[in-house]
């Protein structure tokens, strides 16, 4: 083994000071929103609200019970659990058809679709022509408007081409010899052998449903249907100044809760899409490779 020179470990040791300095600038954001929902509100007040957190000051339950009795936040998540649960399959699936058909080599008009389409990553109709047909298919003011739009995302049907293409010739030709359709060769061979991609690509599509919220802000207008992003925007920005009337008891107790009640919001629209992750790692690294082999 060989041995380092001084400056390429003078080099190692601030190298890992940095990446230890990055590590803990994005980490503390999220801890301090921990340990402020954990605290007593009237504690929390006390010692002013913009100190830095290395702990709970005090510990109380009080901002998450005033949350989840908040009937918003409930029909906030069941909004939320709907788009992932109908939008994400729609957009795998989606993906992994149009990206099926860009993979084939025998189709001449190919690589004419893939720029078409990798046009729209860089332009697009703008705001207004969007809104346009959403309202002329009849889907303005429905939870639908927020996952046909967005059934195929361009730079995941990239990465999806790029993992299909990857797929040796000989297996497809092996199941057309043996009588397989294009949906057979699709569904039982391409798509067990890019499970990693397709597990990367789950959690982008759920990631991008659980925190959108501005397709939500334009296309729907009745609160009961508001998914749980547009709640917790709504809460951060006005301040808890239309929750903490719903959620507590005195006049006093609402205005020294009402801070505290926010990251406890933060905490409940977060907690969720963070704990699946930790499901998808060990495919993550192998899958999002896959795009980087070639464009």
């Amino acid at each position: 083994m060989r041995k380092l020179t001084r400056g390429e470990q003078i080099f190692n040791i601030f190298n890992v000071l940095f990446l230890f300095l990055m590590i803990v600038i994005s980490i503390y954001p999220m801890l301090y929103v921990f340990f402020a929902a954990f605290s007593t509100p009237s504690a929390y007040m006390r010692q002013g609200g913009n100190k830095l957190l290395f702990c709970p000051v005090g510990f109380s339950l009080a901002s998450f019970k005033a949350v989840f009795k908040n009937p918003s936040i409930w029909t906030g998540y069941g909004s939320t659990i709907f788009i992932l649960a109908v939008g994400v399959p729609i957009n795998i699936v989606f993906t992994m058809i149009g990206a099926y058909v860009l993979s084939r080599k025998q189709l001449r008009i190919r690589r004419f679709l893939s720029l078409l389409i990798l046009f729209t990553m860089y332009f697009s109709g703008g705001m207004i022509p969007i809104y346009l047909n959403v309202r002329n298919f009849g889907l303005d003011g429905s939870l639908w408007a927020l996952i046909i739009p967005n059934a195929i995302n361009t730079f995941n049907l990239i990465i999806m081409r790029t993992a299909f293409e990857e797929v040796p010739d000989s297996l497809e030709e092996a199941a057309k010899l043996d009588g397989a359709s294009q949906l057979t060769i699709l569904f039982k061979i391409m798509v067990p052998l890019v499970v990693p991609t397709i597990a990367v690509l789950i959690l982008y599509y759920a990631v991008y449903h659980w925190n959108s919220w501005f397709n939500a802000m334009l296309f729907i207008h009745k609160r009961e249907k508001y998914p749980l992003q547009l709640i917790l925007r709504e809460l951060i920005i006005q301040n808890s100044s239309i929750f903490s009337s719903e959620l507590s008891t005195s006049g006093a107790e609402d205005e020294m809760i009402s801070e505290t009640i926010k990251y406890a919001t933060i905490v409940v629209a977060t907690v969720p899409i963070l704990a699946a992750y930790p499901f998808l790692q060990k495919y993550f690294v192998k899958g999002i490779m896959v795009g980087a082999v070639k464009g």
